[in-house]
């Protein structure tokens, strides 16, 4: 079976598991701690940083985009008959996901709200780039299809939501369409196979103690 090697709230590693999981594909986590990385982690990861994935044959693979990439060859395609020109913008769209998951982080735990104001700015309008966009005939970003695109911006949408549930501040306020496709998400069962059973209590404890959203 696939081993993910993680850290329990690490939005790169929910990427790599919202694709396992998107194909039905089992797989077992080991959890490290991030300011104590024991040295086997250190010798299969030569950037320090998680996810790291163990193949069934045992090979090490390191850095999300290219487990994302490996996924998709090994196990096959989430869709049929992409074109590569679509591919080429699937892709696109993924890395606009991704490239806002430490701004995202680094906003949530800001300690004032010009702080967060500031590092949130970018974020906010990488989610008004998404809402013109989307389309809301369609369940998922680009269709009634789950897309590598909707696996690449799960993380972001699934910590806007429980942000607003438990501050009250909502990243896609005015964005209907990306609500609806944030909901869609949520409510597609792909939450729960992608996260820790702790990992609401852990991203509490992280970005929601001794922060500005804390005391919203």
């Amino acid at each position: 079976m696939l081993k993910i090697v993680s850290f329990n709230i690490c939005p790169f590693v929910q990427r790599v598991t919202g694709a396992l999981a998107a194909r039905g594909i089992g797989f077992e986590m080991e959890y490290i701690s991030l300011k104590d990385k024991p040295q086997w982690f250190l010798e299969l990861s030569p950037n320090g940083q998680v996810p790291v994935l163990i193949t069934e044959s045992g090979t090490a693979l390191f850095e999300s985009d290219a487990i994302v990439e490996y996924i998709e060859d090994e196990y096959g395609p989430l869709e049929e008959n992409v074109s590569n020109e679509q591919r080429a913008l699937d892709r696109a769209w993924s890395y606009l996901g991704t490239k806002h998951y430490l701004p995202q982080c680094g906003a949530m735990s800001s300690k004032s709200a010009d702080i967060f104001e500031q590092r949130s700015e970018k974020l906010v309008a990488a989610f008004k780039k998404v809402e013109a966009q989307l389309n809301l005939s369609f369940t998922f970003f680009k269709s009634n299809q789950l897309s590598n695109v909707d696996i690449a911006w799960l993380p972001l949408l699934h910590r806007a939501h429980i942000i607003k549930q438990h501050s009250g501040y909502d990243f896609l306020s005015g964005l209907p369409k990306a609500q609806a496709w944030q909901k869609n998400l949520l409510s597609s069962g792909l939450i729960e196979p992608t996260i820790s059973e702790d990992f609401e209590a852990a991203f509490k404890s992280f970005y929601l103690k001794d922060t500005y959203l804390a005391e919203k």
